[in-house]
């Protein structure tokens, strides 16, 4: 049979390991909630193909009833070569269908045309 203190020593011990359970579970929670606001912070981001036999110098995108933006393509995307863009985090609310069009360096633009950028993996070929 267990004195007081034995019961005591006993139910503190419990009392701790329970504790310690608790806090290793929690860690472990915050841990699967850190993983998953990563995933939801994904990057979205696309290829860009250049068929034209002409340099691209911008690439742009809208939706619709927008204004055109651009991407930043670090001094352009040369024939035969295929860059990837990536979205800026500012437009994660934005609609998945956009139209496109690319400038070439002799400040002509390639046609716009509708994409479905939530259709991953995505490349887009400019002839």
């Amino acid at each position: 049979m267990l004195g007081q203190s034995d019961w005591l020593s006993t139910a503190m011990a419990k009392s701790v390991h329970h504790s310690f359970v608790g806090v290793l579970i929690s860690a472990f929670g915050i841990l699967a909630l850190t993983n998953c606001f990563s995933a939801l912070a994904k990057e979205w981001s696309f290829k860009v193909k250049n068929s034209a036999g002409i340099k691209i110098v911008k690439f742009e995108t809208k939706e619709k009833g927008g204004r055109w933006g651009d991407f930043d393509l670090e001094g352009g995307i040369s024939p035969g070569r295929t860059m990837e863009l990536v979205w800026d985090s500012s437009t994660n609310n934005e609609d998945c269908v956009q139209s496109i069009r690319a400038k070439f360096s002799d400040g002509s633009y390639s046609s716009p045309a509708k994409f479905d950028f939530c259709d991953t993996p995505l490349t887009i070929e400019i002839f």
